[in-house]
Order: structure tokens, then sequence, then C-alpha cells
């Protein structure tokens, strides 16, 4: 039997597994602190010694890895009309693995740069304008990156017909690019794939060394690509397997949604939307965790009208921000984490997916919709150790929350999905498999485990 090893480099753990490379079949599995204050390494090489206790032929296995420590992939996001480069920078940075730390419209200036290097991106996204379009502002931004010689790496995506321009100025002032396709190519249409790409490029060209996170080289040798990355790569395999997925992992700090549907073709392409729906989407919910986001999960819950009195829960939640470390200690505690979790569940899939409602206008009656529709996915898997470290109904319990009033208030949420939960944390695994070993991948994606359910 040949191994392939996977490992996630968390902000807070470190989790490895060893995967039988032809089968998929998950041998064993590890997870250690991760030991972002020394080096990352240390807390890798304790879970490789954990995995070969159980398994010796892991020293010499293939380790394939993916990161998010010390921060993640921080995007800084730069274009021209507000609502083009907010929305579509903000889907290809969550798409590609990142999370959007500014948004910077109608042009880079002295005072704008200066503030973009406060907020400290590892990577610019440069964008703005159709092909074909007005390219003023693109350039305008690209010879502002040069003359206040900027040296974090910029990722060009807009007007293709800029890019030869844009590549010389930022060539001539030694600043790190790359170059991709338009984003948005045109009005209602959403193309972040080439930008997707370009940015992992460089995520490991320049990020992973970047941040310092560990002396030995093996470390850059083994990462492939951001975490979250890796893990909608992996929803995207179950996809394939069950048909159309939504991911919902409930951490500690945000609530992150990954889905891949097929889309309906007569949304896929909204007229009325300048960035168009794509087929594969992650979202983060920042304001949604179990621990130092659970106080705004409390106000989420008040505000969508999901508990009754919130006295009890508010002052559980202040407990869980004031020490995020608490783990509950009696039956009471414990339901206080699942109401917080049912919450962080819905209010997260709300948001990705979207509402359907009635407006009147001039032509009388219509239904309005908006977002994302995920009432017909087939599989809803739940993850986040809120999930994996309770019993099976208690996942239940939360992931068949999410329906609740959602047909009456409109929300485009699961409706009669499959639930299942990723107990083995192995989603990253399969999204790193998935490339190289498909049916490696598709063997460890039969992990998720089910809870028994099916949504309402």
């Amino acid at each position: 039997m040949s191994l392939v090893v996977a490992v996630d480099f968390g902000s807070t753990f470190t989790k490895a597994i060893a995967v039988d490379s032809g089968s998929g079949d998950l041998v064993a599995r590890a997870e250690h602190r991760t030991t972002i204050g020394t080096d990352v390494m240390e807390g890798w090489h304790a879970c490789r010694a954990a995995l070969e206790a159980v398994d010796r032929g892991v020293a010499k296995a293939e380790v394939l890895a993916c990161s998010s420590a010390g921060g993640g992939l921080r995007i800084g996001v730069v274009g021209n009309e507000e609502l083009v480069t907010a929305e579509a920078g903000k889907r290809v940075a969550l798409s590609s693995g990142g999370r959007v730390v500014a948004v910077v419209s109608g042009g880079l200036t002295a005072t704008t740069q200066k503030e973009l290097r406060k907020d400290r991106p590892d990577v610019v996204l440069l964008l703005g304008g159709t092909d074909g379009g007005n390219s003023a502002v693109l350039l305008k931004a690209a010879e502002t990156l040069a003359k206040y010689s900027w040296r974090k790496p910029v990722v060009v995506a807009g007007n293709v017909e800029a890019r030869p321009e844009i590549a010389a100025t930022l060539a001539a002032a030694g600043v790190p690019h790359v170059l991709a396709d338009n984003v948005v190519p045109e009005i209602g249409v959403f193309a972040p794939d080439g930008a997707r790409a370009a940015i992992r490029e460089m995520f490991l060209a320049h990020v992973i060394g970047g941040k310092n996170l560990s002396r030995d080289p093996g470390f850059q040798a083994m990462v492939r690509a951001a975490t979250p990355d890796v893990v909608l790569r992996g929803v995207e395999v179950l996809a394939g397997l069950h048909g159309d997925v939504a991911v919902v992992d409930i951490g500690g700090a945000t609530t992150d949604v990954h889905s891949v549907i097929e889309l309906d073709p007569e949304d896929a392409n909204l007229g009325r939307e300048v960035v168009a729906t794509h087929p594969v989407t992650r979202t983060v919910e920042g304001d949604l965790g179990m621990r130092w986001s659970a106080v705004p999960v409390v106000d989420a819950a008040v505000e969508a009208g999901l508990v009754a009195d919130a006295g009890e829960l508010r002052s559980a939640a202040e407990l869980r921000r004031t020490d995020p470390s608490f783990l509950p200690d009696s039956a009471r505690e414990a339901s206080y984490d699942e109401s917080l979790a049912s919450v962080a569940a819905t209010v997260a899939l709300r948001r990705h997916a979207g509402r359907q409602r009635i407006v009147f206008g001039p032509g009388g009656r219509v239904i309005e919709r908006s977002g994302k529709d995920l009432r017909e996915v087939d599989l809803l898997v739940g993850s986040g150790g809120v999930l994996r470290h309770n019993p099976p109904e208690v996942a239940a319990r939360i992931l068949g929350s999410i329906g609740t009033n959602a047909q009456e208030e409109g929300w485009l949420v699961p409706q009669r999905a499959e639930v299942c939960v990723d107990t083995d944390y192995v989603l990253a695994g399969v999204g790193l498999l998935a490339d190289d070993t498909p049916k490696a991948a598709e063997g460890l994606a039969a992990h998720i485990h089910g809870t028994g359910t099916r949504g309402h």
C-alpha cells in the first residue's frame, strides 16, 4: 500500500491524515496545536510521529499541505467602480482562499495607497474596466503602485487591453506581479478562474515564505495552496459525486460557507446584476463564530427572530468571547454552544444564499430574487469542532435548524438535503488530492459521515 499524507497548517491546529493513494482509505489521522510562536514545522513533526506510530509507511509518503497559519491570505482589492470592484474582488478573494482586508475604488492616490499599506495585504488584486472599456483608472493605479515602490505581489485582472502597459509600468519599478484574465470582462459576467489561479501562484511564490512561519525549506515545498482554496476544491469533488453541495464550517471566529451547484440558466447570467452568480462560491462571515465572535451571533439571532429571550445566551456568549478556550462543563453550557452554532449556521447560509420576495412595481406583482438559490442542494455538509466533537444527534439538530422559517420568509437555503458531518476533517485532504490522484480524493470523500437526517 502506497501512502500520501495531507496536512493542514491551521491558525489554531495543524491536522494531518495518512491516506492510501490508490483507494483513498483513511489510514491514520493526527492533530497538534499549530506552533506559530516557534516554527510551524514543530507541530507537523509531532503529527508525523503520531501517524508513523500507526503506519511506518508514513516516513516515505509524499506530503501535500495547505496553510492558513499566520493570519491566512490577506487580499487588498483596487479597482474602478465601487459596486463592481467590491463585489467582484470580494468574490475572487474568497474563492481563492483569502479574505478581503481592504477595498479601494475610484482609483489609487498617494493617500489611499498609504491606507492600503496600513491594512497589510499579502496580495493586491488590481481590477477594473470591462474589456475594451475605460482603462484610465486602472493605469493610474498601476502608476501609483510603481511610484511609491510597492513591494507586495500584485495580480492584474482588469481590462485586458491595458495589461501590456500595466505590466511594463510595474516591471520597470520592480513590483512583483502576474497577469490574469479580466474578472468582469463585460457587465453581468463573472470570470474568476484566471485571477484565482494567479492569486494561488503569488501565495506560493511570495506569501508563504514571507510570513516567516518556518526556517525549514521543507515547509514551502509542502504547501500547495491556502486552506480555504483547497477546501473549496474538495467541495467540487463532493459535487461531482453527489450533485449540488453546500458546506458550512462553524469556527471560533468565523463561519465559512462553500457551495458548488449547477445554476439555473435563467439565473446564471442575470442582466440586472453587474457581477453574475457563479457555480463555485465561498463566503466568510467574520461576525459569526463560537468564541471570538460569539456576541455578534446573539445580535444576529435577535435581528433574525431566531431566539425569544437572548439574555442568558448573551451572557454565555460574553463568557466565550472573554475566554476563547472555554469548553462546556455542564449540559446547560453545552446547550448554549448548540444554540450559538445553530444561529451561526442559519444566518451564514442565509447570507451566502439569498432571498425570494414578492414586490409590487409598475407592472404589478412580481417575484424578485437575489443571491444564489440553494433550495435544491443534494448534500449539506457540516464542519467545525462543535459538530465534530459532539454526538451525531447534536449535529443533526444544528444543521436541521437551518431550514427554520426558510420557506415562509423566502430564504433560498437547502430544504431537502442529505445532512453529513466532516467528522474526520478530510475535506482539505480531498482538495489536496483532487488534481493528482482523483480516485483517491473520491475515496477519501466517502469518509464524510452522515447524521442520519435529511433537511426539511
